[in-house]
């Protein structure tokens, strides 16, 4: 055996799992099938401008000892999420916020907004929400979720709202002040220089090859490694055995402009039904549209995303999270377990919707484990 860790995906998760090895003085090896290292946080320089070429990435957290973490590795900036959403050339605040009420109802006080979402409420007669719709509804009446949530959401998921489950939409920020901070988290920002240059920085010292298929090649590889991190999808590694998982996947369509300014935020949401796009992002205003040294770049880009059913061959992003695809999952997690020289972790090997620093968690009480 020539490493002691063969490290399947250099994402979040296989980075840091190979940089914590390293550190206790294991030898390891992180292959990826990409051209690129950092996974779906790769963000590539186009006009001084770092793209987020696989979605918008922004850090938030709450969890002080990831932060300490993270931040070994980049200096953040203090970006704040604060979409927008456009429906059909109205524009409103998001998360759904006092400017949001206003702007819908010409409401001025938290008891006007309360009272007009409770009035909706009661007239849709909802005791018990069953599905998304019902669910919506309930927190923030039916204008709101007609106009800024089911169209959204619909593009998003490829199925009626009345299809999805509620707890989708559990999380969703409703707030009665005037706050636009999307996320609310004590910890938010970008890495000044972009997420891969903070990889970079997570596997200096560490062989990487890139353009390297793993499950191609897995008898030949696996037995390079006493141990594998395998942060691939699940289903793939048993070759689809007990069937495949479901995903949702996003189609990007990246254009540079010969302009200073698109839009004038990073992410706008198209929340009507009719526009094919879920959102666009420009990148430029992840970092204030500056570059590097704090000039103001002349030049922007943007991606609009298109989501999409996933199929072998696609990129997978969000997994379908349904009973349906939580039995198989298991049924795949009892093969996993028997493979007892590999661990399988990550948004894919996990079969989990992680947001990033769930999966810096989740892989540092992992290596406190393994490498302890």
């Amino acid at each position: 055996m020539k490493y002691d860790y063969l490290v399947v995906g250099s994402g979040l998760y296989g980075a840091i799992f190979a940089h914590e090895a390293k550190r206790k003085g294991k030898k390891v090896l992180v292959i990826d099938k990409r051209p690129n290292i950092a996974g779906n946080i790769f963000t590539e320089d186009i006009e001084g401008i770092h793209v987020h070429k696989y979605g918008a990435h922004i850090f938030h957290t709450n969890n002080k000892k990831v932060w300490n973490y993270i931040t070994q590795f980049a200096e953040f900036n203090r970006f704040t999420n604060s979409p927008v959403a456009n429906y059909k050339g109205e524009l409103y605040s998001l998360p759904f916020n006092m400017y949001t009420f206003n702007k819908m109802w010409g409401v001025v006080t938290p008891e006007e907004a309360e009272a007009k979402i409770e009035e909706q409420k009661k007239e849709a007669g909802i005791k018990e929400p069953m599905n998304l719709e019902e669910q919506a509804i309930s927190l923030v009446g039916t204008d709101i979720y007609e106009k800024l949530i089911k169209g959204y959401t619909e593009k998003q998921w490829g199925r009626p709202c009345t299809e999805l489950p509620s707890f989708i939409i559990k999380r969703l920020p409703v707030r009665l002040t005037f706050d636009n901070n999307y996320f609310n988290a004590l910890y938010q920002g970008i890495p000044v220089g972009g997420y891969t240059k903070m990889v970079e920085n997570m596997l200096e010292g560490i062989e990487v090859r890139l353009g390297v298929d793993y499950l191609e090649n897995k008898e030949e590889y696996s037995k390079l490694a006493d141990k594998i991190i395998y942060t691939g999808a699940i289903d793939a590694y048993f070759d689809y055995k007990l069937g495949t998982l479901e995903y949702r996947s996003v189609r990007f369509e990246t254009e540079t402009l010969d302009k200073p300014n698109f839009q004038g935020n990073a992410a706008v949401n198209y929340t009507d039904a009719e526009t094919p796009w879920t959102r666009i992002i420009e990148h430029k205003w992840f970092e204030f549209g500056k570059d590097e040294d704090g000039n103001d770049l002349p030049k922007t880009v943007i991606s609009r995303e298109y989501s999409s059913e996933w199929k072998l061959g696609d990129e997978p992003y969000y997994p379908v999270n349904d009973d349906k695809n939580g039995k198989l999952y298991e049924e795949y997690k009892k093969l996993a377990e028997k493979e007892t020289n590999v661990i399988f972790g990550g948004r894919l090997g996990e079969y989990k919707y992680y947001d990033m620093d769930a999966v810096i968690a989740s892989v540092l009480n992992m290596c406190d484990v393994e490498l302890a």
